[in-house]
């Protein structure tokens, strides 16, 4: 999936936005779909008119699935797998930049929270406790209802610098793909703000057993520095847990960045979630449009969650296991 992310511009195999109406619906390979339409009844090229009323006649159409979309298309005609391949670019950036942040704020916390103890303690942890009490996705429409939609539109560098061009030309493939990248920038402080708690208690816990350990108390005693000991010494043991819990939170953000764009209060118009929300209106006919880029936050989450797992036991050496020692 980072890897999808990282050369969309190279194997999508159109660009997300690219609209062709005429096979708009297109099942994906293995399907196909029949559907009855009302249409007007012609006769030698003019429309057949009866007792001042246009007659229309009842026909079966039948769609088969095509190699040029392998996943089929959307209501309006665009390839879905393309718009999954650019849809993997803002989860997975929402994913790291929110992750990113909210350790920032959150290990900051908590290793002054366990370091200091005492009222400092008191006072972080006690507002920690107070966004524990919102639930996530209510304090998340909270936030962007107030601040709004900010984006943030990136330069694509392959695009810019003209190598995806080049390359979509030399094989064949249809140029035109988008030349930046649009970040949702207020999804990405808010997933921030409400996922920062979960760092912030487990630095908390780290540093309140790492602060008691001789190799701190030492450093203290040769006349270290609050700062310099929590960076040289706090902050290096206790990294593992963190690391751990970051791998995990980046897929619980991607899946409220989903559950944003698909509420529409991302502002992405390429994303899985928002894709989701476009296929509601053709569940009956077209369950295809929602279910596939439902499949891929699947299949990334879980992902995700095993790259967890796997650092834990490669990093925790007290764990009997394949990563362990």
């Amino acid at each position: 999936m980072v890897a999808m992310a990282i050369f969309a511009p190279f194997i999508s195999p159109y660009s997300p936005s690219q609209q062709d109406l005429d096979n708009a619906r297109q099942p994906p390979l293995g399907f196909s779909t029949t559907e009855t339409r009302e249409v007007t009844q012609m006769e030698n090229g003019s429309v057949v008119i009866e007792d001042g009323q246009v007659v229309t006649e009842t026909q079966t159409v039948y769609t088969n699935a095509t190699l040029a979309h392998p996943l089929g298309t959307d209501g309006n005609g665009r390839d879905i797998l393309s718009r999954i391949i650019y849809g993997a670019r803002t989860s997975i950036l929402v994913g790291l930049f929110g992750t990113s942040l909210a350790a920032l704020i959150g290990v900051l916390v908590g290793l002054s929270a366990g370091f200091y103890r005492g009222r400092v303690d008191d006072v972080l942890m006690r507002s920690a406790d107070i966004m524990l009490a919102f639930p996530s996705l209510v304090l998340a429409i909270a936030l962007v209802g107030v601040w709004g939609q900010a984006q943030a539109p990136i330069p694509d560098p392959f695009v810019a610098t003209g190598l995806a061009p080049a390359f979509r030309s030399a094989v064949g493939l249809p140029t035109g793909m988008p030349g930046t990248i649009v970040l949702p920038g207020t999804v990405i402080v808010v997933v921030a703000l409400v996922n920062w708690v979960w760092f912030a208690r487990v630095a908390r816990g780290e540093a309140l057993s790492i602060r008691e350990e001789e190799y701190v108390k030492a450093a203290k005693a040769l006349g270290a520095s609050d700062g310099r000991t929590v960076l040289r010494h706090v902050l290096p043991n206790a990294i593992t847990p963190i690391l751990v819990l970051a791998t995990i939170q980046v897929a619980a953000i991607i899946l409220l960045e989903s559950a944003l764009s698909f509420l529409g209060f991302s502002g992405a118009d390429v994303s899985w979630g928002f894709d989701i929300a476009l296929g509601r209106q053709y569940q009956s006919t077209a369950w295809w449009i929602s279910t596939m880029p439902g499949l891929a936050i699947v299949v990334t989450v879980i992902g995700l969650n095993l790259v967890g797992d796997w650092l834990r036991d490669a990093l925790d050496p007290g764990i009997e296991g394949e990563g362990g020692v």
